[in-house]
């Protein structure tokens, strides 16, 4: 059994208008216990029993025993094991694309090449499987021109799809792997540059990811950086740069934009 963490919760009154909360977490030593019926459970805990309090125990093992007198067995063993076959297969799957072993596919980006398997790509992408499963340049030639990445960024993409691109990676790549995932309609990629680009929304980059929102139909991301611009007044101390967006963006955008704007004024 774990270390039980104690979490005491002591409310004060505050003339009725809430409740303030205080956390502190109290470790236990670890042990191993016999746990045949309810009381097996109490143990004690040096903490005076003032207000309320929630005790969380973390089970690190829990072996079961048969009433047959076999060897107790471990009911997360079945977990562990399929856990362990399955980081076994994805680093196997990695090296096939960084040891080249067995490409049967050349992908052209931009600048360069990179060898890859169409198995893997028909898996994780339809629009690749309908490329290898019809008479089309790709399937003929064993060649995928992807013209609009660079070789850098494909590697990343590639890397996506196998399982071993690195978080530094992905995140210099965001943009160019969300338009490679709508491109090839792989949604787990498209969901993934979503919520990432949600994170570190900022001034130099706020004009930015609003187009790509609205490009790739990204709503949530849409709506948070116009609120960014709005509600924040962000568009003051950019200004400059949003005259320029103004002349490229799409006119539905900027009418968003703007109706956010009017419905920010009439709340003074």
């Amino acid at each position: 059994m774990s270390p039980a963490k104690l979490m005491a919760f002591l409310g004060c009154g505050n003339g009725g208008q809430g409740w303030l909360f205080q956390r502190c977490s109290i470790r236990g030593e670890i042990k191993d216990k016999l746990l045949k019926n309810n009381e097996d459970f109490v143990w004690a805990v040096e903490v005076p029993p003032t207000g309320k309090f929630i005790i969380e125990v973390e089970f690190l093992d829990l072996k079961i025993t048969s009433p047959n007198g076999e060897e107790p067995s471990s009911i997360f063993a079945d977990e562990f094991t399929q856990k362990r076959l399955n980081v076994t297969a994805l680093e196997s799957l990695g090296r096939m694309l960084t040891e080249g072993i067995h490409t049967d596919i050349t992908i052209n980006a931009s600048d360069g090449s990179i060898a890859a398997h169409r198995a893997v790509l028909a898996a994780r992408s339809l629009v690749f499987r309908s490329m290898f499963s019809h008479n089309l340049q790709e399937k003929e030639l064993s060649t995928i021109i992807i013209s609009d990445m660079s070789n850098e960024a494909c590697q990343a993409f590639l890397n996506y799809l196998y399982g071993i691109i690195k978080h530094e990676e992905f995140l210099m790549h965001r943009l160019a792997l969300l338009h490679a995932a709508d491109k090839y309609d792989i949604s787990d990629l498209r969901e993934a540059c979503h919520e990432s680009l949600l994170e570190d929304i900022d001034a130099k980059n706020v004009l930015e990811r609003l187009q790509s929102a609205s490009l790739y139909r990204l709503v949530k991301l849409k709506m948070t950086c116009i609120c960014y611009l709005v509600k924040f007044g962000k568009i003051l101390e950019i200004l400059d740069d949003f005259n320029t967006f103004l002349q490229s963006a799409d006119r539905d955008l900027i009418a968003e934009v703007f109706h956010e704007v009017l419905g920010a004024w009439k709340g003074f």
